[in-house]
């Protein structure tokens, strides 16, 4: 008479094969920092807590700043100039007076308010075109490609150059200015969404299931919707960090260049930049190290996050943990008497032989 020994029961917070973790686990976030090991766990978790020292950063400013941006003088009287870093401002101050910690502090949200804006309207309107452009094909098709390619023809800063010149002739108030950067660095990340979303789109809309939701009558709205839509737009999460720290790069470039926002408006990190050239010949470090290393870090953290996200979605490029092997636990074991498997089993004590 044969026995069988059923195999010993995973761990509950071990996902059976093929499928994803369920609650928090299966966050996008959180899961891929489950799945990550070694050097790109360590990369990961590096970015993640600079994206996250940032977004705190931004969303405190005004409790975290000790002044406002725009403030030159308190009850004790006026700042002073190129004053070095002290008890009273632990970063110093600019040429033009103000603190330059509290200026580093609401440059983040300045950042921030750049970064949503561009970002959501990139995706909204370069999603969309995808799409269309994608499923219908024809001249549509090729008239968005070829406008997609005359952009990246054009240096994506000096790009943004012409669009903030021609919105708000290069100074404008924080909603002004915002604005302009916005709207400059959507108009170079349009493209992109683009020609990702209409790659993808291609590919489906050949797949079965969107030829048989065709087939039974299903509109074209919504199979574009329900089908075409969520599978064409897996990678836009990688797409959104890697374009939040350019965004940020071009936004100081605006700023550095003095097309950017005025600096009793909000605080920017390129116009800060731009305003302490002199200081470094003159050995006046503090004024331009600063808002310099907040640019590297802010943007060191965005890239370390997508390229992170991006080696782990790659299943060729992630590392995975290898788990113990115990051949005992594998399936189902038949042990049939007189066999050495039977022998074995029962010197093992799993079982008579």
């Amino acid at each position: 008479m044969a026995t069988s020994t059923t195999a010993v029961d995973a761990p509950a917070d071990v996902p059976a094969p093929g499928r994803r973790p369920r609650g928090w686990r299966g966050l996008p976030v959180i899961r891929q920092l489950r799945q990550s090991v070694g050097l790109q766990r360590g990369m990961l978790v590096a970015g993640l807590v600079l994206t996250g020292i940032f977004l705190v950063t931004a969303i405190f400013a005004p409790l975290l700043a000790p002044f406002e941006y725009s403030q030159l003088r308190d009850p004790s009287g006026a700042f002073g100039a190129q004053q070095a870093p002290s008890s009273d401002h632990w970063l110093g101050t600019t040429v033009g007076g103000y603190d330059v910690l509290s200026r580093v502090i609401w440059g983040t949200r300045t950042a921030l308010y750049v970064i949503v804006a561009a970002v959501l309207m990139s995706i909204v309107i370069g999603v969309l075109l995808g799409l269309v452009a994608g499923y219908f094909g024809g001249w549509l098709d090729r008239v968005l490609v070829v406008v997609a390619d005359a952009i990246y023809a054009f240096p994506s800063l000096l790009l943004a150059i012409v669009v903030g010149i021609v919105l708000n002739g290069g100074e404008s108030s924080l909603r002004g200015g915002i604005m302009a950067a916005a709207l400059s660095i959507t108009v170079i990340f349009v493209p992109q969404y683009l020609r990702v979303v209409r790659a993808e789109t291609v590919r489906i809309k050949a797949e079965a299931y969107v030829e048989s939701a065709r087939v039974i009558g299903a509109s074209h709205w919504r199979i574009m919707s329900r089908h075409v839509f969520r599978n064409a737009t897996r990678t836009l999460p990688l797409i959104l960090t890697l374009n939040a720290s350019e965004a940020i790069l071009t936004l100081a470039g605006l700023g550095f260049l003095g097309f950017g926002i005025e600096p009793t408006a909000a605080a920017e990190w390129g116009y800060d930049l731009q305003k302490s050239l002199s200081d470094v010949t003159s050995g006046i470090w503090w004024t331009s190290l600063f808002p310099g290393l907040a640019i590297v870090l802010v943007v060191l953290g965005l890239t370390l996050v997508g390229e992170s996200l991006n080696d782990l979605a790659d299943p060729r490029l992630r590392t995975r943990r290898r788990g113990p092997v115990t051949p005992a636990d594998v399936g189902e074991t038949s042990v049939v008497p007189g066999s050495p498997s039977a022998d074995t089993a029962y010197l093992d004590g799993k079982g008579p032989a």
